[in-house]
């Protein structure tokens, strides 16, 4: 009798607990029990949290208000477009350039075949436009720009960031160095950029390219300083490049390149493509020759550098055999003179080897244009050449070098 009762309890008690078990878990507010589903707190970031690390945000709203868009047209169709220049975009180094002579062939060659189904006709009615970028440098309205972006213009148009258009006038230009300065009069002008220092700029430092690429509006792409100091790319006459990886392309010509400070350091300028768009090869002209470049503007309306009228040309493995010169000479070979030019006044003669201006060494002829475009107009310069194996000093005045052509306004 024991026995059975306490196998009742047992199974009373199992049945018992079974229930308890399951509503706990189907109903656990029948039995005073808390849900399994535990709430969970999210963390949200509040409005005045710092920016996310490595964000650029800062740098971009302090210069980009004084980048502008910059839109040129001109009416007359016989001015042929001139060699290296892409009036919509950034110049381009391209592998095989097209005849300097035919403008259907550039015209081709940067905007496809007019012939072709989505070709444009340069022979219909209307005048062509132009689309680039500048930056604004002064509360006075000054705008550095790319020569080639308003070349030829009868008309530029200036728009801000804030969506307001004026016409621009063209204070000077500058093709050797491709700078042009453009000048607005609009109130409550947006804060001008502040100009960096390019001898804090590194190989390796991140830099902003801003500007209009493709007219699609206000644009930033980033990248790092590739490289410093290049030249001798057959670009401008006068060659000193900041070279990056930041994405320019057609209408960032003239645009800021800029620092993460938000400090100006260069003008997008070019490009080296095979397509016409970024391949990660751009150049910028440094700010510190943009700066010089736009006061010699300002104050004179042009750039004067001094010029001696010599054609020279670098010393090469076949002249020094021929020459019968040693294999450690250095210099320019001069192979010909301007008659009554400086040079031939100062006493040079075709055949020297210009070594030596004002006791600076000339190594090539990319550094003879530089030192002797440093000299002041009507200034004497101390030349040391060699002839036939004897060194010689002459005196010569530096004269003034020639526009590259001349400038519509």
């Amino acid at each position: 009798m024991a026995k059975r009762l306490w196998l009742l309890f047992a199974q009373a008690v199992t049945v018992i607990l079974a229930g308890y078990f399951v509503l706990s878990t189907l109903k656990p507010n029948w039995v005073g029990g808390t849900s399994r589903v535990q709430s969970v707190t999210v963390s949200e970031s509040s409005e005045s949290s710092e920016l996310s690390p490595g964000s650029y945000h800062e740098a971009v709203k302090k210069s980009m208000p004084a980048i502008v868009n910059v839109f040129s047209s001109k009416n007359d169709k016989s001015t042929s477009l001139p060699p290296k220049t892409n009036p919509h975009g950034p110049k381009s180094k391209p592998k095989q350039k097209p005849s300097p002579d035919n403008q259907e062939e550039w015209f081709n060659f940067f905007f496809g075949d007019p012939n072709g189904p989505n070709g444009i006709n340069p022979e219909d009615e209307g005048p062509e436009f132009s689309t680039g970028s500048g930056v604004l440098v002064s509360k006075d309205g000054l705008i550095l720009t790319n020569h080639h972006v308003i070349e030829g213009a009868d008309k530029i148009e200036v728009a801000l960031g804030d969506g307001r258009k004026t016409i621009a006038k063209l204070i000077g230009s500058d093709p050797d160095t491709d700078i042009a300065v453009l000048k607005i009069d609009l109130q409550d002008l947006p804060e001008p950029i502040v100009l960096g220092n390019l001898s804090n700029v590194r190989v390796g430092d991140i830099v902003l390219a801003i500007g209009n690429p493709f007219g699609v509006g206000q644009t930033v792409t980033s990248g790092i300083v590739s490289a410093l100091g290049r030249d001798h790319l057959g670009i401008n006459t006068f060659e000193n490049f900041i070279q990056t990886d930041a994405a320019i392309n057609p209408g960032n010509s003239g645009g800021g390149l800029v620092n993460t400070q938000g400090q100006l350091i260069g003008i997008n300028t070019a490009i080296f493509s095979k397509s016409g768009g970024s391949m990660g090869i751009g150049f910028a002209i440094p700010v510190n020759l943009a700066k010089q470049v736009m006061e010699s503007i300002v104050a004179n309306g042009s750039v004067t550098r001094g010029w001696i009228g010599v054609e020279p040309r670098d010393i090469s493995p076949e002249m020094i055999e021929a020459f019968k010169l040693s294999k450690e000479t250095k210099g320019v070979l001069i192979s010909g003179i301007l008659k009554n030019g400086p040079a031939e006044l100062g006493g040079v003669k075709p055949g020297d080897i210009l070594k030596e201006v004002n006791d600076k060494p000339i190594d090539d002829v990319r550094g003879l244009l530089n030192v002797v475009a440093s000299l002041t107009p009507g200034s004497n310069a101390k030349l040391l050449v060699d002839r036939k194996g004897q060194s010689i000093v002459l005196a010569v005045q530096i004269g003034k070098r020639p526009q590259a052509k001349e400038i519509r306004k």
